[in-house]
Parts: C-alpha cells; structure tokens; sequence
C-alpha cells in the first residue's frame, strides 16, 4: 500500500482538483507494456524527424509562475510553483507532423498537506487511525513528456498515434461525452493532459467526419478502451453522437483498494446558434456490466455576447451518479470527485460566467457555480490583462459559502492566485 500522491497541478490554491489537470506521473510505473511501446515509438519518430531536418522544427512553448494563497483554520498557506514547457513540431516528412512538449514543475511553499483536515468530521471519525497516514499529500517536482505522437495525412484520412490531446463535447463546465478528462471547474479552460490513443479521422465531406479511437488503457485489447464517434453539420448546428467502451477504475478509500468494471457509454451533443443565441449541450448514457448501476449526465448551456462587449454564459449540469443529500457523502464520494474518478459530487450544478473588455488589453469578469442539491456556492472572480503581445497575466480568486460538509463548504479555505504566462 502506498501513501496518496495526487500529483501534480498547475492550479495549487484549488487542492481539491489538484489530480485533474496532469496526470501523475508516478503512475506511469503501473503502464500496460503496449502503452510503454507505443510512448516509446513516438519518441524515435519525433527525435528521427528533428534529426531529419532541424531547419523544420518548430521550438515554442511558455514559461508560467503561480503564486497561491489560501485562507484556511485561521491561518495564510502558500503553494506555489514554476512551469516550463517545451514543444516540438516538426512536418519534415510530406503528409508527416511530428509533435511532442516535455512540462517541468517545480514547487515551492507548502508541498505537504493532510486531506483529512478538510473533511467533515463525521466523516473522518469513520476512518481506523492507522490509515491516516495514506491520506497524505505531496506536490513533488515533476518533468514528464505530456505529449508525442505521429500524424499521418493522406487525402481526407488522418492518424494519429501516441500521446496526444483528445477532448470531445460542447459543454464548458463539464463534458459528460469525454471520459478521459475531468474539468476543472474553477479553472475550465486550463490545458488537459495527453493520452496514449491511436485516432483515425475520417472526414467524408464538408462538415461530415468519422472518428475511432483505440486507448491502451488496461492490460489487454478487450479493457482497452473503444470508441466510435460520428459528426454531421447541418444549418446553423454541428450534431455528433458517439459510442465507448472502457474499462473504469474505482477505488476504495476505506481500504485503497481498486476494482475495474467494463462500461459501454452512448452520447451525444450539439452546438449552434437560435435566435441570435449560442445554444449547446451533451449527454450520455453508461451501461455498466454486471450490475444495475446504470447512470445517465448531460449539461445544457447558452451564451450572448451584447454590443458593449459584455459576454454570459449560463450551464445547467446533471450527473445522476451524485447525490442529492449532502448528508449522504461519504470518504469515497469526496475522493473519488478529488481525484477525478467522479466528476462530481452532488447530482445538480449551475454555472455562471461573465466577462466585460474594461479596455482592448483587460477583461474583468468571473464565474458563480451554484450546487443545487446541498445549496453551496462558489464565486471566483478573474482579470485578466494581456500586458505584453506573447505575456499575459491573470488573477483568479475563490471564494466558499456553504455548511460544513457541502461541496463548496466555507471551511475548504478561501484564496486565490495570480499567473503569469510568458509565451516564446
């Protein structure tokens, strides 16, 4: 049994979702062997290109400081870091794009954090004493190669084989449709991590495609996971519908032990435009084999964008895994939304957000996620100022009211931070 490292994270003043923004590298020891080949097949090719022709690599990335702070049992905490990316392309080879980006986190401040603090009581009082040392967190530096992968174009074919980006769904909190990210909901918009995938895009005709993607995921070709996905544009809209079969992992906080349940999701979503309106929104449906948990989750949303400039958005957001009472919580339910095996905690969220261009380089704005079901709110405020052409700066804050024991609950700690992303 080992202690719980949750990774790392680019946004450290919202430990809650510090797992769901990059994957923890301390997990690739446990990778599938296919998964091992096919990371290292990349690598040759993406080195073989740069070898090839050095005069057709593109070298670009960024440099991002964070500084944290969080206001927590009457105290201030710092948790800070700098991140560094790399990435490599390079279209050397005809009908060939090579890619790869290689991220370095390094953290300074309070790196070491006990998740029991943040717990109701009720709950933690349900846990043996010799476990609490598991629930142990340390943000440790990191460097792993996040992406790299091989593209082949050829007429209206293209695959795509290695780690790469993959993300599906219109929603902007969530995307029920897409099982291999969960979104921050502080910070939605953030850089998701790369998967190991062979994708294969098939574009019939003006705005008609085919997708099938292959994850090596799990030991064996029938865990793996599958996916078929269609995608039709018609007038004013863009409908697809998709169909998935993966292998999902659930752990047992009590005891830390893992179970794997074989699941087969259809979805579907949409986006256009109605009456000068954006319209979207996405839902699924997953079968889960032998047992009669089946669950269903989508999210609807709407947006306009008004002649001052002022923009809003608003999502409603149903996931029927969660629970209405949040008496109902349990250590399982609040670590599997920590750690991202659950989306969320609670069955029904609405999000808000705005934003108004205070001048042509500051947009002033902020976002308000209400829990429904255990009456919680969270409001997080953002500016965000484009000083330089290739710097930008942003200020987040997070601000919890609720009881104890609810999602966004005032005793989590309020806080905030402020990044700087230097572009090159």
């Amino acid at each position: 049994m080992k202690h719980l490292k949750l990774g790392s994270c680019p946004d450290l003043s919202f430990w809650i979702i510090i797992y769901r923004k990059i994957v923890d590298p301390a997990k690739r020891e446990n990778l599938p062997l296919g998964t091992w080949f096919l990371e290292l097949g990349i690598c040759i090719l993406v080195l073989g290109a740069c070898s090839f022709s050095i005069a057709q690599v593109d070298i670009y990335g960024y440099f991002e400081p964070q500084f944290s702070g969080m206001y927590y049992d009457s105290a201030f905490y710092q948790v800070n870091y700098n991140k560094l990316r790399i990435d490599l392309k390079s279209t050397a080879v005809k009908n060939i794009e090579f890619g790869a980006n290689v991220i370095y986190l390094l953290y300074f401040g309070k790196k070491d954090w006990d998740i029991l603090d943040f717990l109701p009581e009720h709950i933690v009082s349900t846990i043996p004493s010799e476990m609490y040392p598991y629930y142990q967190l340390t943000f440790k530096d990191t460097l792993f190669l996040d992406n790299a992968y091989a593209r082949v174009n050829i007429r209206r074919l293209a695959l795509t084989v290695g780690k790469q980006q993959i993300s599906m769904g219109t929603g902007y909190f969530s995307n029920p449709t897409d099982i291999l990210n969960t979104k921050d909901a502080l910070d939605p918009t953030y850089e998701q991590p790369g998967h190991n995938a062979i994708r294969l895009n098939l574009y019939i005709g003006n705005r008609m495609n085919l997708m099938g993607l292959y994850t090596p995921i799990a030991s064996d070709w029938e865990n793996s996971g599958k996916l078929v996905r269609a995608k039709i544009g018609i007038s004013h809209f863009d409908f697809s519908v998709s169909g998935h079969e993966y292998q999902h992992t659930s752990t047992n906080f009590y005891t830390f032990q893992q179970t794997q349940e074989r699941r087969m999701l259809i979805g579907a979503d949409f986006v256009g435009e109605l009456l000068g309106l954006g319209v979207w929104g996405e839902g699924i449906y997953n079968f889960i084999e032998d047992e009669d948990d089946d669950f269903y989750e989508f999210i609807v949303g709407t947006d306009y964008t008004f002649e001052s400039g002022l923009y809003g958005m608003l999502e409603y957001h149903r996931n029927s895994l969660g629970k209405s009472d949040y008496t109902e919580y349990n250590l399982n339910d609040w670590m599997r939304f920590f750690t991202g095996e659950t989306k969320t905690i609670s069955q029904d969220q609405v999000y808000g957000f705005i934003q108004y261009p205070l001048t042509d380089l500051i947009n002033i704005g902020g976002s308000i996620i209400v829990c429904v079901s255990d009456k919680s709110v969270a409001f997080v405020p953002t500016i965000n100022y484009s000083l330089f052409e290739n710097v930008d700066l942003m200020l987040m804050g997070n601000f919890y009211v609720g009881d104890e024991g609810k999602t966004f609950s005032s005793s989590l700690g309020n806080g905030g931070f402020f990044r700087t992303t230097v572009y090159f």
